[in-house]
């Protein structure tokens, strides 16, 4: 009601006032391509956008999503009187800022609330944009992020170089992929011979809210020099993705059975980034590269002590994950082309996935898109789209995978579009895409912007 009542009277006041309402309507619904055709994803989502600028010194701005998202999980009778699993929604505040510029000298901006602070030159997957916590319920939408609460400032030293501070308070991790992408980024265990996992658990151990332990900072210098464009940046802040530290191991039967508890831990991590971008010939290429450092060695401990119960100490064993002394560098290097006949090519290489940390555990990632327009831009086809990934060089054969991606998009008004593709996994060996082999899917978009 409150959000009805607040769009009502921004629309009957916005020419008075100048504030602006602007956002879109996006329906994407996907299905299984393998029978019986289960539906993968249903997704409603109205964003409503407000923007004011109060003064000629200060901005007002916000984003949030209105949602029904997901299927009904309805398991007994009971679930028939709540609306909330029988129609599943949310409300997500995205952003929701003041700005304030020339704030007490004239070459200085603040920007204080909820806000997306994105750092990086490349196409979508940026190594060095660390600052916002990973939003990962869609695993096809790269590079997306969640908003954090936090003040950023932008010095202006002059025209073409500038140096941007950033505080947040508070730790937010990642959030994990839903629906049937649920289990896409869970490491796959290996367990002694002679052992079968009968259950698990995790724990999972949360830093203190307060200054030392759960703030983030970063600072960035950005500049323009001879047509490129380029900064260097730095992040104290703690990775979004939990390790796993510590495994208890626990028998249940005679037969080799055992329960598993995982203690999972957010880590520090220093990162030292840079990129650039710049064009030659008309033809666009950016470069973009951060050196990860973890605070402390990261260990992670086996603990079989309850093998061993009349043992006088325990019985554990240690692994080294990661060594502060190693840092292990995330880069990606790309370009693209608008051609005279109106079609457009895209390619980037990756090293290191988001989810990837280690310099031995950092995959190849080689993406594509070509498409090209019709009919004055009305009707766009990409029939080529996707990447192909390799896990081991040594042997390329049974550790690759491959995703391919075709589109069709037509634009029935000038603020309208519909969207049809299909997303095909292929691959061999154990990596995030070739282990989404079964999930092969037909998606329909449909986008109305106002």
């Amino acid at each position: 009601m409150l959000l009805l009542v607040t769009v009502s009277g921004v629309t009957n006041a916005q020419e008075e006032n100048n504030l602006k309402l602007s956002g879109e309507l996006l329906t994407d619904q996907r299905f299984l391509l393998k029978s019986p055709n289960d539906w993968a994803w249903n997704e409603n989502r109205l964003t409503l956008r407000l923007e004011k600028k109060i003064t000629d010194n200060s901005k007002f701005y916000s984003e949030v999503w209105l949602r029904n998202i997901g299927l009904p999980s309805i398991n007994s009778s009971s679930d028939l009187y709540n609306k909330g699993i029988i129609d599943p929604y949310n409300l997500e505040v995205r952003e929701a800022y003041v700005q304030l510029y020339g704030f007490l000298t004239k070459n200085l901006d603040v920007t204080i609330g909820r806000q997306l602070i994105v750092w990086g030159t490349a196409d979508k997957l940026n190594p060095t944009d660390n600052l916002n916590p990973l939003d990962l319920e869609d695993i096809l939408d790269f590079g997306r992020r969640r908003g954090s609460d936090a003040i950023s400032l932008n010095y202006y030293l002059n025209n073409d170089f500038s140096l941007q501070g950033v505080f947040i308070p508070f730790f937010q991790p990642a959030n994990m992929p839903v629906g049937i992408f649920a289990n896409a980024l869970n490491p796959s265990m290996a367990l002694p011979q002679g052992m079968v996992l009968k259950g698990f658990s995790d724990t999972l151990m949360m830093p203190r809210y307060n200054l030392g332990e759960s703030s983030t900072a970063g600072l960035k210098f950005k500049g323009f020099a001879k047509g490129v464009d380029f900064s260097l940046s730095y992040v104290w802040g703690l990775d979004g993705l939990p390790f796993t530290t510590r495994n208890s191991f626990i028998p249940v039967d005679a037969f080799g059975g055992i329960n598993i508890n995982s203690q999972l831990s957010f880590v520090r991590t220093h990162i030292i980034g840079a990129d650039l971008a710049t064009s030659i010939a008309g033809i666009g290429f950016w470069a973009e590269a951060a050196a990860f450092i973890p605070d402390e060695n990261i260990i992670m401990t086996n603990d079989l002590s309850a093998f061993y119960p009349l043992s006088p100490v325990p019985v554990t064993r240690d692994s080294l994950i990661l060594d502060k002394t190693k840092p292990y560098i995330k880069f990606v290097v790309g370009g693209d082309y608008n051609f005279s006949d109106g079609s457009y090519l895209n390619l980037q290489y990756l090293h290191g996935f988001i989810h990837e940390r280690g310099s031995d555990k950092l995959n190849d990632y080689f993406f594509v898109r070509y498409e090209k327009k019709f009919f004055n831009e009305k009707l766009k086809v990409a029939p080529i789209g996707g990447g192909f990934i390799v896990t081991d060089w040594k042997n390329i054969k049974d550790n690759y995978a491959l995703v391919y991606m075709p589109e069709i998009a037509y634009k029935a008004t000038i603020n309208s579009e519909i969207i049809v593709s299909t997303t095909i996994f292929d691959g061999k060996g154990d990596n995030l895409f070739s282990n989404l082999k079964d999930y092969n899917m037909f998606m329909f978009k449909l986008k109305y912007s106002f």
